[in-house]
């Protein structure tokens, strides 16, 4: 079979990538295009197309009369772990915060009732907040905490959760054994209120994850919506034979 060429744009693109990735901390200043040009022997057309490349994927971003910098690389999570989002993220280095939107008890949504096994007009923790990476916006996480899993949940509703970690709270101090989770992703599109809270454009491309989680006895203890910057963000699967 004859092999297709590989455009010259796409292999600059790859050659800067593993540059910013081995060679740049976030925030470096990228050369110029003209700089770039003569180091590789290429044109500026080839420069732009792989520095689009590089922008669609996030690594990089241009200032108006700054340059173009490097914005880091994307936050990975093994999602064949069950962890919470600040343990993940300090384990890879990361400075976290959170900015809380609401946190207070609601009536059950209704698509809840079966799974957390609570009557129609009974009431559910919902924590909502934007979580930061390094200072940057990367996802809006929405929580649904059962109290009839565990009356416990209750507590944070009292809690400051801009500082504190939901599963340390519930692992850590309350001692729940999570026993597994259920999770789905899909590729979705940021509304005018994700936009704002994720410093996006509307219509911005973003993972849409859910996250059921179960303690002993089948019971269901949360429920997760999570929009994460499909700029900033990917997931790694580990698949075992």
């Amino acid at each position: 079979m004859e092999e297709v060429p590989i455009p010259l744009y796409y292999k600059l693109y790859l050659d800067l990538k593993r540059e910013l990735e081995e060679d740049y901390k976030k925030g470096d200043k990228l050369l110029t295009e003209n700089e770039i040009c003569d180091k590789f022997g290429v044109s500026r057309l080839t420069v732009r197309r792989a520095l689009e490349e590089l922008s669609k994927e996030g690594l990089i971003t241009r200032k108006r009369g700054q340059g173009t910098f490097y914005t880091g690389q994307k936050q990975e999570e093994e999602l064949t772990r069950l962890t919470g989002f600040t343990d993940e993220a300090i384990k890879q280095g990361h400075s976290t915060k959170s900015v809380v939107l609401e946190n207070r008890l609601i009536e059950i949504p209704a698509e809840l009732v079966e799974e957390f096994k609570v009557p129609k007009d009974g009431r559910v923790v919902l924590l909502k907040r934007i979580r930061f990476l390094d200072e940057d916006p990367y996802a809006i996480e929405t929580a649904y905490l059962n109290p009839n899993a565990d009356i416990r949940v209750l507590n944070v509703i009292e809690r400051d959760m801009s500082k504190e970690s939901l599963y340390r709270i519930l692992t850590n101090e309350y001692g729940i054994k999570f026993t597994h989770a259920v999770e789905t992703l899909e590729v979705t599109t940021l509304n005018k209120e994700q936009a704002k809270y994720l410093a996006q454009s509307e219509g911005s491309i973003a993972a849409l994850r859910t996250r059921y989680t179960y303690i002993e006895d089948k019971k269901c203890i949360e429920y997760v919506k999570s929009v994460y910057r499909g700029d900033k963000y990917k997931f790694k699967i580990v698949r075992k034979a």
